[in-house]
């Protein structure tokens, strides 16, 4: 694990060359495929170094994070074509990749905490730094404020295991079974604000609307995994309470699904819908990973994994709509069949990957998960019947409306992509649809 984290440390300098930002994203991807090619599918910790080590769980959400950052220097070209600061933009996503990558590796809870939280960080600024509104400021308030808030319990439920147990090591600790109510709110708490679960969601929106399309694919695609990593982390030696406890977030989790997806019925801002359905999607692996089954727990890791790409990829098209167009609403992006007719097959297999469509690694894990709620309670089933149509519902409202209708008279009568743009939605979607030929490492790592 130190090679990879050697090498994404010497890739800092490229950042502060002039016109070294092509090569500094194609060293990432570069460092993604030997990360692919270097795969050790374990269900234990491998390739261990002092601190550091890599399973299933930590090697999918890694890989994830390097590739969604490559993508996200190719979908952020106007950065680099405004010069808009993007030796520091570089530096940030740089950065931000070196501490997630940390965060998936930690053996040490105490390491996973300071790297989980340093990632806010980075991602505060590029939200301050390279969003649109004014409105941005409060975003990065409401990002810190939730976050910081919940995370504290965290810390101090840390240094009462390590008083506990005498050890911090993910890997010892799966053994260890601590029943105390107290404990077991303390250590999840943090992770259900990240996720975001129902009711304390708010921030995300929010930061959303307001963050580059750099921040929107990193916060969709991979700071939001961070909750269900730490949640599949600590469940093992809190059990006991999840057991008698969980119903209290399967349910609020459920029911929330359902209202977020009615509140992504009515937005009128692209990115705010696809902010919204990605709450709804994280609702779902939430309320299958509190059933702590096989099936819940390997559908949230699938799910996951899948939602990061789609979402990301829906972020870069709402993108590139908004660069032609220049505003995210519904009212304006719309007839986008008739103004740009080649990306709308992209809208179309994205947003039919976000309903779940087969043949993509979405399908999987929302089959998993439904598994795993309905025989966890037959009740579940009215909840679960109604956020499977909303989503659907919402999806084919986002790709109806923003693809049919009347193009606004002001616009060109036709506008084409940029090869940049075509290769950056293949690349979000190819592996969606690929990784389902190869599940295996998703779903039997239990």
């Amino acid at each position: 694990m130190l090679s990879y984290l050697l090498s994404l440390i010497f890739v800092i300098p490229l950042c502060f060359m002039k016109k070294n930002y092509w090569l500094v994203q194609n060293t990432l991807f570069l460092i993604s495929f030997l990360f692919i090619v270097n795969n050790f599918y374990c269900n234990y910790f491998m390739s261990i170094s002092y601190y550091f080590g890599s399973d299933v769980i930590s090697y999918g959400l890694i890989l994830l994070s390097l590739w969604i950052c490559s993508l996200m220097l190719m979908a952020s070209e106007s950065v680099y074509r405004t010069s808009n600061f993007f030796n520091m933009f570089l530096f940030l996503i740089l950065m931000l990749l070196i501490f997630l990558f940390l965060t998936f590796s930690s053996m040490s809870l105490f390491m996973f905490y300071l790297f989980f939280e340093s990632s806010l960080i980075p991602t505060l600024l590029l939200i301050l730094g390279w969003g649109y509104q004014p409105e941005r400021l409060q975003a990065g308030i409401y990002l810190l404020f939730y976050t910081l808030l919940a995370s504290l319990p965290l810390l101090v439920g840390i240094f009462y295991l390590m008083n506990f147990s005498f050890s911090l090591s993910i890997y010892l600790l799966k053994d260890q079974s601590i029943f105390y109510d107290l404990f077991y709110l303390c250590m999840i708490f943090a992770f259900l604000v990240k996720m975001p679960m129902f009711l304390v969601h708010l921030w995300l929106p929010k930061a959303h609307v307001e963050a580059p399309v750099s921040g929107s694919m990193i916060l969709a695609g991979v700071l939001l995994k961070l909750g269900g990593y730490g949640l599949l982390r600590v469940y093992p030696f809190i059990m006991l309470s999840g057991m008698i406890n969980n119903f209290i977030w399967v349910s609020i989790s459920l029911v929330g699904g359902v209202l977020v997806s009615l509140i992504c019925l009515r937005q009128m801002d692209l990115k705010a819908l696809i902010a919204y359905s990605s709450v709804a999607h994280m609702g779902i692996v939430l309320a299958g990973l509190m059933t702590l089954t096989m099936w819940g727990i390997s559908g949230s890791y699938t799910l996951m994994i899948a939602h990061g790409l789609c979402s990301s990829g829906l972020f870069c098209l709402a993108n590139i709509s908004y660069e032609r167009m220049g505003s995210r609403s519904l009212l304006i992006n719309k007839g986008l069949l008739n103004f740009m007719p080649s990306l709308s097959l992209w809208w179309f297999l994205l947003c039919s990957s976000n309903m779940a469509a087969p043949p993509t690694l979405n399908l999987l894990g929302e089959v998993c998960l439904l598994n795993s709620i309905v025989s966890w309670s037959w009740v579940t089933m009215i909840t679960l019947s109604l956020l499977s149509f909303f989503s659907a519902a919402y999806t084919l409202y986002l790709y109806a409306y923003s693809q049919h209708g009347k193009l606004l008279s002001g616009f060109y009568s036709s506008s084409m992509g940029f090869s940049r743009e075509y290769l950056l939605l293949f690349l979000h979607w190819f592996p969606l649809n690929l990784l389902i030929m190869k599940a295996e490492p998703c779903i039997l790592w239990l």
